[in-house]
């Protein structure tokens, strides 16, 4: 029956089977490419390899900057809510003494019955002694007015502080949260330089660690000079064998600040970290000048306004020195046209030449 009859099949002619078949070597070739065996892009050179990795970890320090700022402001936070929390609880145990208080005084008077004074007055065997524990009973009432007067003033005090510290654990929540963010940043900007330094031997690593990304930073940044000497670790214990610079601190507290970046020289690079065992770069200029009795913000953006700002033929051993147009890096001047600072992760506390990164500014501690 014609219902069972198998439709008629057309052979492709002509024109649709020209189509089909460069549908087909399309996507020969479109398999091709993604096997990998097609004119894929080339892998990035040496050069362009250091120049991204370079550029990693300025993004990385400008996240960690961000990331010790908010962390100051995290730490002060949690300080004020500290001592809010303390204030309530000493607030609280006054207010529950005021209410002892004036428990008691409710206690006393309940116990006096609620006969008029008149009639107790009557039926008293003494009214001399009556009339002497009424005057008593009503200094009593005075007593017990100022006792509900420091209960009121207590609650309010206790309400207003928790109200405050409400405030304060919002605050710091947010603060947290910020941190957070910024610390994935972080964390984000340096797996993406590790897995780009995978790529290269151990030798070009261990080059690019002994000062190629200070150099790349400059010369994709478009200005600041290129390095004029070694930033490799120096040698000794923990590199304090290096020579010093010629120059002299104008201050005692400039030479001790001086003295601690040297004693630091060799300790890793450890992003947020202030010391003792590892530093970031505005950890360790705040590190040096605190041995030196001198409180500096955390952060580069902060620590470049403390002080006296100065001009770059004005430096002297101790001063602040700044880099990049975002004020991102900073590193301690010793003098000889050489600063102490921590690089980024992989390179340890060194010496380096302050025109090897874009100059940005300098600052002299007070």
């Amino acid at each position: 029956m014609a219902s069972h009859r198998k439709p008629k099949q057309y052979p492709l002619a002509g024109n649709t089977a020209r189509t089909a078949a460069t549908l087909a070597l399309a996507g020969v070739a479109t398999a091709t490419v993604l096997d990998g065996t097609g004119n894929a892009t080339p892998p990035p050179t040496k050069d362009q390899v250091k120049a991204r990795v370079g550029q990693y970890y300025r993004e990385a320090e400008v996240a960690t900057e961000r990331y010790n700022g908010v962390r100051e402001k995290a730490d002060r936070a949690r300080s004020v809510l500290d001592g809010l929390q303390d204030e309530a609880a000493r607030r609280t145990e006054r207010l529950n003494a005021a209410r002892n208080a004036l428990g008691s005084f409710a206690t006393a008077q309940y116990r006096e019955g609620g006969l008029p004074p008149a009639v107790r007055l009557l039926l008293s065997s003494s009214p001399e002694r009556y009339l002497e524990r009424a005057s008593l009973a009503d200094r009593a009432g005075s007593l017990q007015a100022v006792a509900l007067t420091r209960v009121r003033s207590e609650l309010r005090g206790v309400e207003q502080v928790r109200t405050t510290a409400a405030a304060r654990l919002a605050e710091l929540k947010d603060e947290q949260a910020a941190l957070a963010r910024h610390k994935r940043t972080v964390e984000a900007k340096l797996d993406g330089a590790r897995r780009l330094l995978d790529r290269l031997t151990a030798e070009e690593r261990a080059e690019f660690h002994s000062g190629g990304a200070e150099a790349a930073g400059a010369t994709a940044g478009g200005s600041g000079r290129a390095a004029t000497a070694s930033t490799a670790p120096l040698g000794g214990r923990a590199g304090r064998s290096a020579p010093r610079g010629g120059a002299q601190a104008p201050t005692e507290r400039a030479a001790r600040a001086v003295a601690f970046a040297y004693s630091a020289l060799g300790k890793p690079y450890v992003w947020g970290a202030t010391g003792p065992s590892g530093f970031d770069c505005s950890g360790l200029t705040q590190a040096a000048w605190r041995s030196a009795g001198v409180s500096l913000p955390r952060t580069t953006y902060t620590q470049i306004n403390a002080g006296q700002r100065i001009t770059r033929s004005q430096l002297a051993p101790g001063d602040l020195v700044f880099f990049y147009s975002g004020v991102s890096h900073v590193g301690l001047y010793v003098g000889g046209g050489k600063m102490i600072h921590a690089p980024h992760p992989g390179a340890p506390v060194r010496v380096a030449p302050v025109d090897q990164m874009p100059f940005a500014g300098a600052a002299r501690p007070a």
